[in-house]
């Protein structure tokens, strides 16, 4: 999977895919950031009727429920009800599931339109499958390998990806599973760190099938975390640091993981 992630990054670089994202409104520039410093094209479009009318025209999309306010719902629904009829892949990043009712509710509503990675916590990946209450606002509360009936029963009734982040990732997928190590936690100290991470997933995803694009983006989201971490740095110096390291992981860096 290392060699593949190398090309897929490769190839994300090359493209320069264009990823819609209907985000929440704490993360909207540092995402935006993060992809392009990952070699994307962010266009953060969450207008209704502009959403929907992009979709179709984007390399993929990504939802995140981090503030769902009443018109940014209507827009995620136009947009991935678009983006299913025409095929354009999109990742549902469930953020703050479980927590509370209201975007539990329309999580679930939207995993009705089939997305192709579904990306979060393991609090979150739990609750959207029924099985918690979730975590502490966006916080975890479970471990990874808790969530693994849920992580299976999503993806059975689905179809999609589903990825869990944590200190070990988890990835499974319709045929196959991986586990991504490393990484840094002052990713969790970064506002946008498990946001951010959701749209490199979409970009990889715009330039692979999406089991593989979802292992390569968190496989580059390890290792520029650690290029990001080295010396003696805190949550605001690594925020930059990350950012310039998405910029400067090598394909040979994940070849070589």
């Amino acid at each position: 999977m290392t060699d593949a992630s190398a090309r897929i990054l490769q190839s994300l670089r090359e493209g320069v895919p264009l990823v819609q994202c209907i985000i929440n409104a704490v993360v909207i520039n540092y995402t935006a950031n993060a992809l392009l410093a990952a070699g994307a094209a962010p266009v953060m479009a969450d207008v209704p009727g502009e959403a929907a009318e992009l979709a179709p025209n984007a390399s993929a999309l990504l939802i995140n429920l981090g503030t769902p306010d009443d018109e940014q719902r209507r827009a995620m629904r136009e947009a991935a009800s678009a983006a299913h009829d025409a095929q354009t892949p999109w990742v549902l990043d469930p953020v703050g599931v479980g927590a509370l009712t209201l975007r539990t509710d329309f999580a679930r509503e939207l995993l009705r339109l089939r997305p192709d990675v579904i990306r979060g916590n393991a609090s979150e990946i739990r609750a959207l499958a029924g099985e918690g209450s979730g975590g502490r606002g966006v916080d975890a509360t479970d471990g990874v390998e808790a969530a693994r009936s849920a992580v299976e029963r999503l993806v059975a009734e689905t179809g999609a990806v589903v990825a869990v982040s944590g200190p070990v990732d988890l990835i499974v997928g319709p045929t196959g599973e991986a586990r991504v190590t490393g990484g840094d936690a002052l990713l969790t100290r970064v506002t946008g760190g498990g946001c951010s991470l959701g749209a490199i997933v979409a970009a990889a995803v715009a330039v692979s099938d999406p089991f593989a694009g979802a292992v390569a983006a968190h496989e580059l989201y390890a290792a520029a975390s650690e290029r990001a971490a080295q010396g003696d740095v805190g949550p605001g110096t690594f925020a930059v640091r990350f950012l310039d390291a998405l910029d400067a992981v090598t394909t040979a860096e994940l070849a070589s993981r």
